[in-house]
């Protein structure tokens, strides 16, 4: 009897060591195995979906007035605004893109609503005085992660205000969705360029000797 109860706790000893060693080896495999998933931004649904919208924007820019904005800075623009979209609204980022250009209409808007102001009267005394009071530079008292992450910050659409773990997440995340954009921006011009050049192939083979 005396034996079989001071081999009891060695027993659950050894199961407890046991189930340490699996649990601990179960953890790096798990972590791997996130690793291994690829990024939202690298998966093919997100990519057709974002070129789809592509496609689309860069239609309507082609379709769009000729007193629109360059058409450099207008595709630029489109496709910003159709990542924006592909994002959903998810992230602080693309909310910030959809925002900026609601705000632009709004600001041309109110631009043709009102009466055009001489540059003398926009820049007059106030102007100077915003000037002369502006604070002084206050780079000297900030460190330099704050720093460094202040710069970021402006990199990153509507990042400025955010706590560094949450900068850091848009940061990783706005970096993915833009090399998903180069991707798709290259298949795009590459699928272009051979169909432009398959069709003065065969204007050229069509034409009279």
């Amino acid at each position: 009897m005396a034996s079989t109860s001071s081999s009891t706790p060695a027993v659950e000893v050894e199961a407890r060591r046991r189930k340490r060693k699996r649990a601990a080896g179960a953890e790096p495999a798990a972590a791997e195995e996130a690793d291994a998933q690829p990024s939202k931004w690298r998966t093919r649904r997100e990519h057709e979906i974002y070129s789809s919208k592509l496609l689309e924007a860069i239609r309507l820019v082609r379709a769009g007035p000729s007193s629109a904005p360059p058409r450099s800075r207008a595709v630029r623009e489109a496709a910003d605004r159709a990542l924006a979209v592909a994002a959903r609204g998810r992230t602080h980022w693309s909310r910030a893109i959809l925002a900026s250009r609601r705000r632009r209409f709004q600001a041309a808007h109110r631009a043709r609503l009102r009466a055009p102001a001489s540059p003398s009267s926009r820049q007059g005394p106030a102007a100077s005085a915003s000037a002369s009071s502006s604070p002084p530079c206050e780079g000297a008292s900030t460190p330099p992660l704050a720093r460094k992450a202040k710069v970021l910050g402006r990199l990153v659409p509507g990042c400025r205000k955010l706590p560094f773990p949450t900068l850091l997440a848009e940061t990783t995340d706005y970096i993915a969705a833009l090399q998903m954009q180069v991707r798709a921006m290259t298949a795009l011009a590459e699928a272009l360029s051979a169909v432009s050049a398959t069709s003065s192939g065969a204007g050229s083979s069509s034409s009279p000797a």
